[in-house]
């Protein structure tokens, strides 16, 4: 079952006219490094509570997606900062029509959908479902990118601000330049070393990447960081990936993309409003608009972007069963299984 968010085209016409100041812009400069605080966090919008971020790139060959000479998107994942990790955190926000919400999102929004349309690419051609699972499980656990961490919130705004930030984080991770300075380029018939594939990704950062393969192939990396301030817009400093290692064995073959196999894909339909799937699954976690009391007794909503917790939220961790959602897309345990991620 779907609903619609809204009967009318005036929140899109709304949406693409603001200005998109994310929570990062009210954020210190001395905000506690995410993973890096020795006491509880105060201020769960100006630290990431799920503080090590992990971009993860794919290598798909064959279906092939992207440029022949780049790696492609999987996401931006909130891990804890022992490995642990949280999903599916808010029902409310599992938003559909990704692509409808970034092109109602001004530049910020357009220029990320249109770089996802190239290096954000789903291996059987549903690009927009992957999208809309990355943001329901990933996405909306993000401490620093709820709806409460914006002074003066606009609906899917905090949509915007992570597309944005994952596209921007990916193009500073040139994965395919890394390995090719280091003479690892994809062959038909050579095979690499798995710890020169692995030295070749931490020399330009000074700390490890994780990789994983499917059936002897290098398919999957991933980079991790901590971040001082939000998500979007932060400061992100490189750490090696927690509770992740390698599934290549000691070598590992990088197949050429068949492009020839490249995955047809429809373009989305965008109607009056986004819209979001109904579910009577309580979400993991859901962030609560700040208040405070007026003179006169009445309850009202703060401008001040913070949140404050003591106790860390709800967490799935890599024990939990696997579940299949509406989309198709597998939910189990995305950072220990290293088949196909999601």
């Amino acid at each position: 079952m779907k609903y619609s968010t809204s009967s009318s085209t005036t929140l899109l016409a709304a949406l693409a006219a603001a200005g998109y100041a994310s929570a990062a812009g009210s954020c210190p400069s001395s905000s506690p490094i995410s993973c890096q605080n020795t006491t509880a966090i105060r201020n769960t919008c100006c630290t990431e509570v799920h503080g090590e971020v992990v971009q993860v790139q794919f290598w798909d060959a064959d279906p092939a997606t992207g440029p022949a000479d780049s790696w492609t998107i999987h996401g931006l994942w909130p891990d804890n900062c022992d490995g642990g990790y949280p999903q599916n955190c808010d029902a409310s926000r599992a938003y559909t029509n990704i692509s409808c919400i970034l092109a109602a999102g001004g530049e910020k929004g357009q220029t990320a959908l249109s770089f996802m349309q190239t290096y954000w690419k789903d291996e059987n051609g549903g690009d927009e479902s992957f999208w809309e699972h990355e943001w329901a499980k990933h996405g909306t656990c993000y401490s620093t990118l709820q709806p409460s961490c914006y002074a003066d919130y606009t609906p899917f705004e905090e949509v915007i601000d992570f597309f944005s930030q994952t596209t921007t984080l990916f193009q500073s991770l040139p994965t395919y330049k890394w390995l090719a300075d280091a003479g690892i380029t994809p062959s038909s018939s050579q095979k690499y070393s798995t710890s020169d594939v692995l030295a070749a990704l931490q020399q330009p950062r000074g700390v490890s990447a994780s990789i994983s393969c499917q059936s002897g192939k290098l398919s999957q990396i991933e980079y991790a960081f901590n971040v001082q301030g939000s998500v979007d817009g932060g400061k992100y400093i490189p750490v090696d990936v927690s509770g992740s290692s390698s599934n290549c064995g000691s070598s590992l073959s990088y197949p050429p993309k068949n492009l020839d196999t490249s995955p047809s894909v429809s373009t989305p339909y965008c109607p009056d409003a986004p819209t979001q799937t109904a579910t009577d699954e309580a979400p993991t976690q859901t962030a609560a608009e700040p208040t405070q009391t007026t003179d006169d007794g009445n309850t009202q909503t703060t401008d001040e972007p913070t949140q404050t917790t003591d106790a860390a939220p709800t967490e799935t961790t890599g024990d939990a069963p696997a579940q299949t959602t509406d989309d198709g897309f597998d939910d189990g345990d995305d950072q220990n299984d290293f088949g196909r991620r999601w």
